[in-house]
């Protein structure tokens, strides 16, 4: 079984450098796919092209996408390689809405004020990489990423040919402490539309920098 590993907005492999240590370490195979996110003409069909040459070349495929990968991930699913569909902390697509549709029709602003005022930070403060994506990543690593490669609009506002979701099995890991997607936002979205109750595991919106060996131990587990 190999791991196809699918970033979030920038579409960077580095993202998920640590967590395909952990899985070699386990004897296990992954591979990080590159996507064309800097790219003004790159959309969600570029995206699946990228993600579905590399899952060409494995037998047997799990599967994994971060965040704004799992509108590139659904497109990809039905491959016959694939055995399992695993979401972490992501924005689960309706059929045929765009990402940049997703937000209002999630309510995720709202959501995340919320949580930020439970927290006793300011609701209306704008995105912060450090305060709302990289706060529970050590600093070493942080450094190495929070000036990562930047998402072109070309992907929020084409179409998705996405009409339904695939006949695979699905599961959906969130992080406890994210701060973007926060977790009652997260539950809410994966039981409304998937029927999925997440794994919760303690971290951010980032887990695979924060939590790298939990987050394989959770995938190996939920593979078999």
């Amino acid at each position: 079984m190999t791991y196809v590993l699918i970033p979030g907005a920038g579409g960077d492999p580095r993202y998920w450098d640590l967590l395909v240590d952990e899985l070699h370490a386990r004897g296990h195979k992954a591979v990080a796919v590159p996507l064309p996110a800097a790219d003004p003409d790159a959309a969600l069909p570029e995206y699946a092209d990228a993600v579905r040459a590399v899952v060409d070349t494995h037998p047997e495929v799990v599967l994994v996408a971060q965040s704004l990968g799992a509108f590139t991930a659904p497109l990809v699913a039905a491959h016959p390689a694939v055995r399992l569909l695993v979401l972490l902390n992501p924005m689960i697509p309706a059929p045929g809405e765009t990402p940049g549709d997703w937000w209002t029709a999630t309510g995720h602003a709202e959501a995340r004020a919320a949580y930020a005022a439970a927290q006793g930070r300011d609701p209306h403060a704008g995105v912060d990489l450090a305060v709302d994506f990289f706060h529970d990543v050590p600093a070493d690593v942080a450094a190495r990423l929070i000036d990562g490669p930047q998402e072109s609009d070309a992907v929020f506002v084409h179409p998705n040919p996405l009409r339904r979701w695939p006949d695979v099995p699905t599961r959906v890991i969130s992080g406890r402490d994210d701060r973007f997607f926060p977790a009652d936002f997260q539950r809410r979205l994966a039981v409304d539309r998937l029927g999925v109750h997440p794994h919760e595991l303690p971290g951010g919106h980032l887990l695979a920098l924060s939590q790298p060996r939990l987050l394989a131990e959770t995938l190996l587990n939920l593979t078999g």
